[in-house]
């Protein structure tokens, strides 16, 4: 079997979504052909260190991970390896491509796509540029707004500000309108951090739960909405998935609703009318090229239940994997099965890396 193509699946991470990577990380393993890929596991702790081994989901899971062997990548080029990184040192095996199965800070926030960049190895997903803007919600909701996307009324907040003065704070966040508002970390994913707030002792309590998750935090009006989702799949010519729509168990799509309880419904396709349901698709398209995203994303959207306007909430560049994340469910819907899916996402990381490999990397004058 050594025609096999190694895939190096990276996982854990010092994030607040460390939990859900792990499961995320669980079913991708778990949807690779083994005929056709040989599965290297990289497991990052929530310290930030970089570990491997047949057991390392297992190990990660358990909060024990002394069974595993510290390893690195380097950062430079001529390096496709994991490397031990201990008291031995040496190469441990080749990597063909990258699977990145991190959500959130230090994984799809751009951090991690500069390592992989400097390493020059191929990976899943989107680049440097696309993660970091997708990643902030308030640099992103510029972004959206620049290219006429449409997207709800935010305020951005430095978390030094808050602390300083959180009564000025909230009242920067109150001049967006009536309740309720929504706030978040501007940096974070899986709805970590996330608070509906009601009224003003909400706002106080919610913006300094945020603070404590990032040093950016974005306040949002509250929409009265249906929650639509949108798998995006492709590099520079996109293609989108129909549209699902999420019926949250809780008051919103919380942390708890999402990863744990089952009060929280899919419904696959989403019942919309074909124009609107349309929409989406082209939105979620336009979105994804705007940030200039590769390989996959999911697309949220909020569909306002009194005017039927689609507001773009966010992009996930890696988005969740676990048995329940609508990514790969839309896509099932869609005639892509979980293991072809998988096999399209490692040929568009070729193909990336393929368009780069093209490229020049120093002047050579005129001809």
């Amino acid at each position: 079997m050594t025609d096999r193509l190694r895939v190096g699946v990276i996982f854990g991470g010092r994030s607040g979504e460390h939990e859900v990577s792990l499961m995320s990380a669980r079913s991708v393993m778990g949807a690779l052909d083994p005929v056709k890929y040989e599965v290297i596991p990289l497991a990052i702790t929530p310290e930030g260190r970089w570990l491997s081994g047949p057991e390392a989901l297992d190990a990660l899971a358990e909060g024990d991970p002394s069974r595993l062997e510290p390893v690195a990548l380097l950062p430079e080029p001529g390096h496709r390896a994991v490397f031990r990184w201990g008291d031995e040192v040496g190469r441990l095996c080749e990597l063909d491509v990258a699977f990145p199965v991190l959500h959130g800070t230090f994984g799809e926030d751009g951090t991690l796509q500069g390592l992989l960049e400097l390493a020059d190895i191929p990976y899943v997903g989107a680049g440097v540029l696309a993660s970091a803007v997708a990643m902030d919600k308030g640099l992103f909701k510029s972004v959206m707004r620049a290219h006429g996307i449409p997207v709800v009324d935010w305020v951005l907040l430095l978390a030094s500000e808050i602390h300083a003065d959180p009564e000025a704070a909230a009242r920067k966040a109150e001049s967006l309108g009536a309740y309720p508002l929504f706030t978040k970390p501007a940096n974070l994913g899986s709805s970590v951090g996330i608070a509906k707030c009601r009224g003003h002792s909400d706002l106080m309590e919610g913006l300094m739960d945020a603070a404590r998750y990032d040093r950016r935090v974005v306040v949002e009006c509250g929409v009265e909405a249906r929650e639509i989702e949108v798998s995006v799949l492709g590099n520079e010519m996109p293609e989108a998935s129909l549209p699902g729509e999420v019926v949250p168990g809780d008051e919103f799509y919380s942390y708890r609703a999402k990863y744990l309880d089952d009060s929280s419904q899919l419904l696959i396709p989403a019942p919309l009318d074909e124009t609107t349901a349309e929409e989406a698709r082209r939105l979620a398209v336009e979105a994804f090229r705007a940030i200039d995203g590769a390989g996959m994303a999911r697309v949220d959207f909020l569909l306002d239940r009194q005017t039927g306007r689609l507001y773009l909430n966010e992009v996930n560049t890696i988005p969740g994997f676990t048995r329940i994340s609508m990514y790969p469910k839309l896509w099932q819907a869609s005639g892509l099965s979980y293991s072809a899916l998988m096999d399209r996402l490692i040929e568009l990381a070729f193909e990336r890396q393929a368009q780069k490999d093209r490229l020049l990397r120093r002047y050579e004058g005129a001809a």
